[in-house]
């Protein structure tokens, strides 16, 4: 007993900086299921990785609770109120618009910051939220570019001008035709076909009466490859633009009839190493896109918490320091250097543009390879 009591006393006398400090808690909400879920495991494989390595090198603790929010607003409230009453004061994700802009408001309300690697829609970053970073550039950034692109490439011909009616993709194709319109260059066609359509012979019988030389597409991928392969059948051979939002297996599987398709998106992310983890899913081109900008978004929320002296001794995030931090600061991380203007959008929004070709092995890929200017 009486070398029980001195171990205990000695203990007691240890300094603070010998003591262990509690972690800092990052959630991450991301879509583990449903049609989103490479992307979602892709999140949760570079967050993972990103908070090992931090803790590996010493220094502040971190610890990581991912959460499936399926891609839905509603679990993604959902999966923010039990963040919030778990007290996590940072934030990475969702991945979708429609769910970021569910979540922000709870988690602003609580006083925690949201850092989405994945959100391109513009206005989210435009409703005074004080708490929400994204990560890459908005969808105006890349329509605006699709739009410079068309104006120079097929200046004075008719270019049509879809999207899948939902609030992205309606979004893009609004502000193209918008853009183009500040170039004195008019749609000839502007439609909308149901998101998830099978049947678009109708519509492209129209497109080719009018000629369109090209098609702008505000949408995603399994709509886009459906979308190309009417198309390309009916012996219509435009080319098709659109943004990332097509990045999916889905679109990479439309083989010849995707070829030429010019595509908007932010510079390749690097692709992190194999995440050695037992949870760890096999890797994909969805999972690896994604990847990077979670391990980004760890290292990002790691620096600004230590350059706003954002978290007390037992590891609770002030949120508003975070958020003064990340506003003021620029970071190093694998996505480049980043910093923010007062809106939470990226300060410099790079885009670049790259065309699907055909590869030797009979792949659709899009690395590397520019379109015609």
């Amino acid at each position: 007993m009486r070398a029980l009591a001195l171990a205990l006393c000695f203990l007691g006398t240890l300094p603070a900086a010998a003591q262990v400090s509690p972690p800092v808690r990052i959630g991450l909400s991301a879509p583990l299921s449903g049609p989103d879920a490479g992307f979602g495991q892709g999140l949760r494989a570079g967050a993972e990785q990103a908070v090992a390595d931090l803790n590996r090198a010493g220094g502040r603790r971190f610890a990581l609770t991912a959460a499936d929010d399926g891609g839905d607003p509603k679990q993604a409230a959902a999966v923010a109120a039990r963040f919030v009453a778990d007290g996590i004061g940072a934030v990475i994700g969702p991945f979708e618009s429609a769910a970021v802009a569910k979540a922000a408001p709870i988690y602003e309300r609580a006083g925690t910051v949201l850092v989405a690697p994945g959100v391109t829609y513009g206005p989210l970053t435009g409703r005074g939220l004080w708490n929400l970073f994204r990560l890459g550039p908005s969808d105006p950034q890349q329509a605006r570019a699709a739009a410079d692109y068309l104006a120079r490439v097929y200046a004075g011909k008719p270019i049509a001008i879809l999207n899948d009616r939902t609030t992205f993709g309606r979004g893009l194709a609004d502000a193209v035709a918008a853009r183009l319109h500040d170039l004195n260059q008019h749609e000839a066609a502007f439609e909308g076909i149901e998101h998830g359509s099978r049947d678009l012979s109708a519509l492209v019988k129209r497109l080719a009466a009018a000629k369109v030389a090209a098609v702008y597409f505000g949408g995603t991928g399994a709509d886009a490859a459906t979308l190309v392969r009417a198309m390309r059948e009916a012996h219509l051979a435009a080319p098709l633009v659109a943004s990332d939002g097509i990045l999916a297996q889905a679109f990479a599987a439309s083989g010849p009839a995707g070829e030429g398709t010019v595509m908007t998106l932010p510079p390749d992310p690097p692709r992190l190493p194999d995440l050695k983890s037992s949870k760890a899913a096999p890797r994909t081109p969805e999972a690896d896109s994604a990847a990077a900008g979670a391990y980004a978004a760890v290292q990002l929320l790691a620096q600004a918490l230590d350059r706003g002296q954002a978290a007390d001794a037992k590891g609770k995030v002030n949120g508003r320091k975070l958020a003064d931090a990340l506003r003021t600061g620029k970071y190093k991380t694998v996505l480049g250097d980043l910093s923010f203007d007062g809106r939470g959008d990226p300060a410099a929004g790079m885009v670049l543009l790259r065309v699907w070709r055909r590869t030797p092995d009979g792949r659709l890929d899009y690395a590397g390879q520019e379109p015609p200017s």
